[in-house]
């Protein structure tokens, strides 16, 4: 199924559990593995906590879709986008799923939509419950989808013009990489074993495959780093080095073996 609709994706968005900051972002990020050709958003549109949202769904053509709570406490959300998703794999016009949220209750929905041989892409909080994570195939945390591009667009809009600085101006210091834990540093190596040939050295694209499977949320952008070369590097653990017959191809090799 996947493969005779690769590149087309179905974005369901639960607006209860997710910030309109997070849009612009998202959809770049979505880009990078098809075409979302379905994009609905969910909530209770008759309330006042989903306005912002109200500002970007025509700008970026996501279909609101209205749902009642019909009891205080319960979130009947999440019963509509399941049942949509399901719907919408039955039909098997797609080969990937986005969905948004930091709920655990789409733990089970997104494992149903793998077992179709379909790819799940998960978004939402670093507070995300560990089953739904690892449920998905891939997946990103909000904070990283540049989720406040939107006030600093409107705050340097507000704000009064400066002066240029002087082309001698110190450049400002970039962004923290998030230090990898030993539990991450324990998969990097497991992942460069698995996938070493018997010199030791392992392509990185296939020790980046491997890494996914064992955990979706181990994507270089979530430790502040752009790429996982750059991740790998930063380890300390691995030595990089280019194929000699391909110079795009990056293998690295652990430093103690």
């Amino acid at each position: 199924m996947a493969t005779e609709n690769s590149g087309t994706l179905a974005l369901l968005i639960d607006g209860d559990n997710a910030s309109p900051k997070i849009i612009v972002g998202l959809m770049a990020e979505i880009a990078n593995y098809g075409t979302a050709s379905v994009k609905r958003i969910y909530g209770d549109w008759t309330g006042p906590n989903l306005k912002g949202w109200k500002e970007c769904l025509l700008e970026h053509s996501i279909q609101p879709i209205q749902q009642f709570a019909y009891t205080t406490g319960k979130n009947a959300t999440d019963g509509a986008m399941i049942i949509d998703a399901m719907d919408l794999l039955y039909t098997g016009r797609f080969s990937g799923f986005c969905i948004v949220s930091s709920d655990s209750d789409f733990a089970r929905l997104a494992a149903r939509i793998r077992e179709q041989a379909v790819t799940v892409y998960g978004f939402g909080e670093r507070k995300t419950p560990r089953p739904f994570i690892t449920a998905c195939d891939r997946f990103v945390y909000f904070d990283v989808l540049n989720g406040h591009g939107g006030e600093i667009e409107e705050a340097a809009a507000a704000a009064p013009r400066k002066p240029a600085e002087p082309k001698h101006a110190t450049a400002k210091p970039a962004a923290k990489k998030a230090a990898l834990n030993k539990a991450a540093r324990d998969m990097l190596v497991k992942a460069i074993i698995a996938t070493a040939d018997e010199d030791g050295r392992a392509n990185l694209a296939q020790v980046g495959g491997h890494l996914a499977k064992q955990a979706p949320d181990f994507v270089a952008r979530n430790y502040g780093f752009a790429r996982l070369s750059d991740l790998v590097k930063a380890s300390g653990l691995v030595t990089i080095e280019r194929a000699p017959d391909n110079p795009k191809i990056v293998m690295v090799r652990l430093k103690n073996a």
